[in-house]
Formats: structure tokens, C-alpha cells, sequence
């Protein structure tokens, strides 16, 4: 019965917080053009609002207004650096600033009306009211997390389709490409979070951007060790007029030796990582399998002999 309860106490909370938020976005009204702030009309609902998708009356203002008001309880900081963290994520499901910042207010508001109705109903207010004031501020950070994760699998994604992805960049270049052809033709068969990028890179040399901004901007978009090693190497090679075609088969060969490194150095890594599931899994069933039965018969011996 708490169950049911608490399921109706929440789903009544969050009906009246998006019917308030619907209306607040709907009783808003521009200010009149000589700056001044006219008298606010009465708020009224015509039939062309009312023939908008519940999707444009009702939780777009509410992402807004939980946007708005993330971005107010927050650091300016703190907001700079979801900002350039949505973007080493390559913007994961089409997030931008004001959603993530709406999510992070939701799952706030979420654990804090849960947190608020299990205290209500605790018998210890004292536990309950530590326990949702910490559920409620993890529940804003929630999404960090989230998002660091997919930062981390995008970035080891480029490192991993890097080497491959410049021995296609050597071939093409050493074949009598120019390098934008060249990468032209690599981007248009490869797939990936680094083909992406360099799609964008190209999309911004051809909108005039010079190309060494162009690969600045790649660093600061993935931020991928391997990959600024790249972009320096060909930022000095247009510099003091280099080879493109040396330097690239220099940097495709470095990048396969640190692959290969990098996957001796997890293979080195293992042995450590499976003692804990040996001592906290395997160890104990198999000591039951090959000491049980002499236990039992231990034990046989000692009760028939006392």
C-alpha cells in the first residue's frame, strides 16, 4: 500500500509541475517596443495554442524553464565545462547545453520529491532526510557521469580507428591525391566518431577556415593525445614545407606501435585485474568441490568416535 501511495504522490507531483510550467511558458509575453513593460493581459488560451503538439505547449517551455533554472544554481564555470564536454562527447543523442542542464534539473526533482514522500512516511525522519538530501545532489551529478563515459568510449574509439584510418590517409596522399581528396576519400569510407570529425574539418576548410585553424579546432573538439601528436606533426610539415606524404606514413607507423603498446600494456594489466574474481568467486567453489567431501567424512569420523 506505501507503494501505491508514493507512486500516486510522485505521478500527482510531476502532472502539476509540467501543468505549471505549461502555463507560466504560456502566460509569458513580450514587452512592447518602446522598452517599456506593458500591463500583463490576462493569461488566455486561443485555438491556435491549443492546436500545437503537447510537445510545443508543454515540455519544450518546461526544458526551458529547468534549463533556465539549472543554469542559475550552477557555477558559470561549471556550465563552460558541460559545454566543452558535450562536445569531446560529439553531443551524444543530439544533447545541447539547455537539455542536459533540463536533465540534470529533472533527475534532481525527481529524487528530491521521492526523497521528500519517503520522508514523510519514514519512521527515522533524521536518516531519511541525510539520505535524500545526498540521493538528490548525486541525482543532479547523475549526468556527469553519464556523460564522462561516453567522452571515455569516443575517445578510445579514435585511438583505435587512428592507425587504420591514416595508413587509408598514406595510401591515398602517396597515390596522387591532394591531402583534402585524400581525406575526402577517407572520410567517405570509414565510419566513426573520427570520421566525423574530420568530415567537420573538411566541412570548415571548405567554408574558408585555413587549415591549420581547422585542425586546431579538431584538437580541441576530441582531445585525444595520439591524435594532437597528428595534428602537430602536420601543422609543422605545412609550416616548413615537409612532405605530407613522408610525414604521414611516419605518423601511421607511430600510431600502430602505440596500439600495439597500448594492447600489450592491457594484456599486462589482466592477470591483475582477474585475482579478485578468482579469490571471490571461483576460489571458494572450488574449494567446497575438492575439501567438502573430506570435511563431511572428517566429521563422520569425529561424531562416530565421540
Amino acid at each position: 500500500m506505501s507503494v501505491v501511495i508514493i507512486a500516486a504522490v510522485l505521478f500527482a507531483a510531476f502532472a502539476c509541475l509540467f501543468l505549471a510550467l505549461g502555463m507560466f511558458a504560456t502566460a509569458r509575453r513580450p514587452a512592447s517596443g518602446d522598452g517599456q513593460q506593458t500591463a500583463a493581459p490576462a493569461p488566455t488560451v486561443t485555438g491556435q495554442e491549443l492546436a500545437l503538439p503537447f510537445v510545443d505547449r508543454v515540455v519544450k517551455p518546461a526544458i526551458a524553464m529547468l534549463s533556465t533554472t539549472a543554469k542559475r544554481i550552477s557555477p558559470q564555470g561549471l556550465v563552460k565545462g558541460v559545454k566543452h564536454r558535450l562536445v569531446l562527447a560529439g553531443r551524444p543523442v543530439g544533447l545541447d547545453i539547455d537539455r542536459f542542464m533540463a536533465i540534470k534539473a529533472a533527475s534532481s526533482i525527481i529524487v528530491g520529491v521521492g526523497a521528500l514522500v519517503s520522508i514523510v512516511f519514514s519512521s527515522n525522519r533524521l536518516s531519511a532526510i541525510v539520505l535524500g538530501a545526498l540521493a538528490t545532489g548525486a541525482a543532479f551529478f547523475l549526468p556527469d557521469l553519464w556523460l564522462r563515459g561516453r567522452i571515455t568510449d569516443r575517445k578510445r574509439a579514435i585511438r583505435i580507428a587512428l592507425p587504420d584510418t591514416l595508413d587509408l590517409l598514406t595510401i591515398s596522399v602517396e597515390a596522387g591525391l591532394g591531402f583534402d581528396s585524400a581525406l575526402t576519400r577517407v572520410v567517405a569510407n570509414t565510419k566513426g566518431p573520427l570520421a566525423d570529425e574530420f568530415f567537420r574539418m573538411l566541412q570548415e576548410i571548405r567554408l574558408g577556415t585555413p587549415r591549420a585553424q581547422a585542425f586546431r579546432n579538431l584538437g580541441e573538439r576530441t582531445a585525444v593525445m595520439e591524435l594532437d601528436s597528428f595534428i602537430i606533426a602536420m601543422l609543422q610539415a605545412d609550416v616548413f614545407g615537409i612532405s605530407i606524404g613522408k610525414v604521414l606514413r611516419v605518423q601511421a607507423r607511430e600510431m600502430r606501435l602505440k596500439r600495439r603498446q597500448r594492447a600489450e600494456e592491457a594484456a599486462m594489466k589482466s592477470p591483475v585485474k582477474i585475482v579478485f574474481p578468482l579469490v571471490l568467486c571461483i576460489f571458494p567453489a572450488l574449494m567446497v568441490i575438492l575439501l567438502g567431501p573430506a570435511a563431511i567424512n572428517i566429521y563422520n569420523a569425529m561424531v562416530g568416535t565421540f
